[in-house]
């Protein structure tokens, strides 16, 4: 490993280069990365900057903040407005994007070592597949990490900070879960503890810093990969000093579906107060105005990335990814705040993309999700995504517009809850087995809040069916056309042809694997009910039910 020393305070053209050329032995395995996409059949292969934010939505308004973002990335390329998450919570949507996997394949179901969450048997099994360690073994690209990993990282009875993932040249991950001052880093398996002195410790700022330090050290022999990861708007919501009275008057979007009761949804949305108390609300505005301040410091951090780019004459072969591991809400069915549910505030995130050979200002509404990241890097590197068993799509014939192109339908959210299953003594007249409690016993979750849903989006069709692994076997179904907040569950008026039909594409998709996920929907031509595409490996049928354990 090879420790980086922080960036200047101004660019340096000829500053001296820390990493290694290829060896001989590795040129030799550069042949599984050429000639395959045609991105990579240059002399200069494409570098990609991937930027993951943390708990930033889209529907509520979240790229609101982020006008250089959208100015830079967005309108330099193209913004999907349909992306999904498979799984609406941190570690899961990770460890999706990292490897190219729903989670019932990669076994993350929370944000706990018992969830497989940064746990060694994910360290063993998975961080040896993960598209960064196919970009460095495979196709010599140097591998840059910054910020949140997984939320369990670090921890002493998973390697501890020592831990580097497999794939990485350059690592500077955080300590666990999100936090602005306080923390701890791993650089390259050392820890570095920061304090609360903003011009040095502030997160978000030190890993523009970081950033643009390997962008001035790297060689310049390799390709490179950067992925970086910021804590923000994730709580606890700590502004930058210059950004804390920015957007005073804004409040959370009143929408249609705010302070509403969850009519027919699953007991856990019933549960939840309506209306909500002045101070309930007074908190969830509060909570939105500063998860936006927080943004602001985000979107200096691209400012800053895409000069230095383009300043090294790098920006023209380097695409750039920005998106978030999942979606939040504030207030919605008199939800406080969280992520976790099945809706699209939770479900849906950013895209952004800018790169070589994608026309500026394009908006695509082809249906994707974050497993199609690794795939699609993988093919901008030139390595062919089918050789791994990634259960995503390559985006890149969409970035490069290709015509009469045959894409997905529909894509797979499912959802592990957490709790036991006992009563909460301070809330005992709710259920046993909730969990993310607030004082007024309004809670986001619960350990039989597992549920999976076929997202489907199609010429014909906008729809969304669920069902919940609860003794209710409860269901929900939405036509986001006619009902685009989700307001009125139909599960009981639809046609119970079209009901049996989804119930079957779920059960398909809950065992799916690589090529297998990636088959016709419902409402699509080539569809067919293949009753073998819904047993597993075992020969048992997996209906309605997430594994209890993680392996």
């Amino acid at each position: 490993m090879w420790l980086l020393p922080l960036a200047p305070s101004g660019p340096r053209r000829n500053s001296p280069r820390h990493l290694p050329s290829c060896s001989a032995a590795l040129l030799l395995l550069l042949g599984s990365c050429l000639g395959v996409s045609g991105v990579a059949t240059g002399s200069r292969r494409p570098n990609v900057v991937l930027i993951l934010t943390d708990d930033q939505d889209e529907v509520l308004g979240g790229m609101t903040p982020l006008k250089k973002t959208k100015a830079l990335i967005g309108e330099m390329g193209m913004t999907f407005s349909s992306a999904y998450v498979p799984s609406a919570l941190c570690c899961p949507s990770r460890a999706s994007i990292l490897t190219g996997k729903y989670p019932h394949n990669h076994h993350v179901v929370n944000n706990t070592l018992e969830g497989n969450c940064s746990s060694k048997s994910w360290q063993k099994i998975q961080e040896p597949n993960t598209f960064p360690a196919i970009l460095r073994s495979m196709c010599g690209y140097q591998t840059f990490f910054a910020g949140k990993y997984l939320n369990e990282y670090g921890a002493p009875d998973a390697g501890g900070l020592e831990h580097v993932p497999l794939g990485w040249s350059y690592w500077y991950a955080l300590e666990k879960n999100s936090k602005y001052y306080n923390y701890t880093l791993s650089i390259n398996g050392k820890a570095r503890k920061h304090g609360e002195n903003y011009s040095v410790d502030y997160l978000t700022d030190v890993l523009a810093n970081i950033s643009l330090g390997f962008l001035d050290y790297k060689s310049n022999s390799e390709p490179f990969f950067m992925m970086i990861s910021t804590p923000a708007p994730h709580s606890p919501w700590t502004a930058a000093p210059q950004y804390q009275k920015s957007f005073q008057n804004v409040f959370a979007p009143r929408n249609k579906n705010f302070n509403i009761h969850g009519t027919n949804k699953h007991w856990l949305i019933r549960q939840a107060k309506t209306p909500m108390t002045n101070s309930s609300i007074q908190f969830l505005d509060n909570a939105f105005r500063k998860r936006w301040q927080t943004l602001l410091s985000v979107d200096d951090l691209v400012e800053k990335l895409v000069k230095r780019l383009e300043f090294n004459g790098e920006l023209n072969n380097t695409y750039i990814f920005y998106t978030s591991d999942n979606g939040y809400h504030t207030g919605q069915f008199s939800l406080p705040i969280d992520k976790r549910q099945l809706y699209e505030f939770d479900i849906k995130v950013p895209l952004l993309v800018r790169g070589p050979g994608i026309k500026p200002n394009q908006t695509s509404k082809m249906l994707v999700a974050n497993i199609d990241l690794g795939p699609t890097i993988l093919d901008i590197a030139g390595y062919n995504p089918n050789k791994t068993q990634m259960d995503g799509m390559s985006l890149l014939p969409i970035l490069k517009g290709a015509s009469s192109l045959t894409w997905r339908s529909d894509v797979l959210v499912e959802y592990q809850g957490e709790g036991r299953n006992v009563t909460d003594p301070t809330c005992p007249l709710l259920s046993p087995g909730v969990s993310q409690c607030f004082p007024d016993c309004v809670c986001e979750d619960a350990y039989n809040n597992t549920y999976a849903c076929v997202r489907t989006l199609s010429a014909q069709w906008n729809l969304q069916y669920c069902e919940f692994d609860d003794q209710e076997v409860f269901v929900e179904v939405y036509n986001l056309t006619a009902d685009p907040d989700q307001i009125t569950n139909i599960a009981k008026s639809i046609d119970p042809e079209l009901l049996g039909k989804m119930n079957y594409r779920l059960m398909m998709l809950q065992s799916c694997s690589g090529p297998n996920c990636r088959t016709p929907g419902v409402f699509d031509p080539g569809y067919r009910f293949d009753p073998r595409l819904m047993f597993n490996n075992q020969g048992s049928v997996r209906t309605r039910r997430f594994s209890k354990s993680p392996l």
